[in-house]
């Protein structure tokens, strides 16, 4: 990784892609890490879910109301905790899949969600332990392939997180998720071309939910090309917050400098392939 992309990835690097509970980095629930890259609803199936702070803070109380209601419920829990995760409520989110885990010990969906949260919380072996307990090999899950990859990803073990995402690929081809973990882990590289070719991918796809497409603006603007970034967010968000998450960016790569060392090791990558 350069030394310019380092110097963002802790803690600026998450500020950045939290941006102040806008949704420009697109995986904010957990930092940095690529593993929310699409939600889960009821049964298992992708949602688009909020993507405005305003509807991001109406679906915790919606959720949450539910979830006092039933709070053995399955679908509401990983929702609550999905949206609480989008609200950087990370803690509270790991304390309600531990109450839907207790609920639903053996669940796969619930386990992958229970290790998403774990991670988002900072306990990265434990979910890690998790998902791969989660994970059965004669009949195996992409999805905690997935997760598993995201949580190497976030332990710096990036060859083997992308060994995990081929797996998840092999099973399910040209899930957008999938893709987008696969760009987000090359941008924690410094690669932002290959994150990019991957995130084009992933929007493209039928199911790529508003994250995805979030995460290809992120990519998008921090190789400086901030009115193409502004318009893919744009086709999402309010005008208004899309230009707001764009000036962020803009703000946190002039703060560190980050932006020209971002040139200069592109530049020197260049000299050194030639």
């Amino acid at each position: 990784m350069s030394r310019a992309l380092s110097t963002l990835r802790r803690p600026a690097l998450a500020a950045l892609l939290l941006a102040g509970a806008a949704t420009l980095g697109g995986c904010a629930s957990a930092g940095v890490s690529p593993m929310t890259t699409g939600s889960i609803a009821r049964g298992g199936e992708r949602s688009a879910g909020p993507t405005s702070p305003g509807q991001i803070e109406a679906a915790v109380r919606s959720y949450g109301m539910a979830y006092q209601r039933s709070p053995q419920d399955k679908g509401i829990g990983l929702a609550y905790a999905s949206a609480l995760q989008m609200t950087g409520r990370n803690d509270q989110s790991l304390a309600v899949m531990q109450q839907v885990a207790i609920a639903h010990p053996k669940d796969r969906d619930v386990l992958a969600s229970y290790g998403k949260a774990l991670a988002a919380a900072g306990e990265l072996e434990k979910a890690l332990d998790t998902v791969r307990r989660a994970q059965t090999p004669d009949y195996p899950d992409w999805r905690l392939y997935s997760a598993e990859g995201a949580i190497l990803d976030q332990l710096g073990r990036p060859d083997e997180a992308r060994v995990y995402y081929r797996k998840a690929l092999d099973i399910q081809p040209n899930e957008p998720s999938v893709l987008s973990n696969l760009g987000m882990s090359h941008l924690l590289a410094n690669d932002l071309k290959s994150a990019e070719s991957y995130l084009r991918s992933a929007v493209r796809l039928p199911g790529a939910d508003s994250r995805v497409r979030q995460n290809l603006a992120l990519v998008v603007g921090l190789q400086g090309r901030f009115d193409e970034a502004q318009q893919i967010a744009s086709a999402e968000l309010d005008p208004t917050e899309a230009a707001a998450n764009v000036a962020y960016l803009k703000s946190m790569l002039d703060q560190r400098n980050t932006w020209s060392m971002l040139k200069a090791n592109d530049a020197g990558a260049s000299a050194s392939d030639g």
